[in-house]
């Protein structure tokens, strides 16, 4: 995905970054980073396919600047493609940073979801 000056899609899930989510420096650890934008994933697929949907694989995460205690985690989700079973979503990780202004891009990457029955199987998907 092209770098932006801007998040791009809607802004789904945000959060408070807390010292329990961090190392002894302060970094936050980048499993929590993933696990809001899974999150953020998770809600705009399921109001997509209106009902359960779970993570079928994240393609190529790459983390670009460090989150820090006390930052807001801004996670922007942008619906790239619907499938009969699955959607493709770019999911973007911006840190509003703490006492700032200042928002940036701290990592992005591709999930895709796929929505499920009340049996846990693979259901079809109508497109938004």
């Amino acid at each position: 995905m092209p770098d932006t000056a801007e998040p791009t899609g809607e802004l789904t899930l945000r959060t408070l970054a807390m010292p329990a989510d961090a190392n002894p420096s302060g970094d936050i650890f980048g499993g929590w980073v993933m696990a809001q934008m899974d999150l953020a994933a998770g809600i705009r697929a399921a109001e997509v396919a209106a009902g359960r949907v779970v993570t079928a694989g994240v393609k190529e995460i790459n983390f670009r600047l460090p989150v820090k205690v006390g930052d807001t985690m801004c996670i922007y989700t942008n619906l790239l493609k619907v499938g009969r079973t699955s959607m493709t979503l770019d999911v973007q990780a911006w840190a509003r940073r703490q006492h700032s202004a200042v928002r940036e891009k701290v990592t992005e990457a591709v999930f895709v979801m796929v929505a499920l029955d009340a049996e846990g199987r693979p259901r079809p998907v109508s497109p938004a």
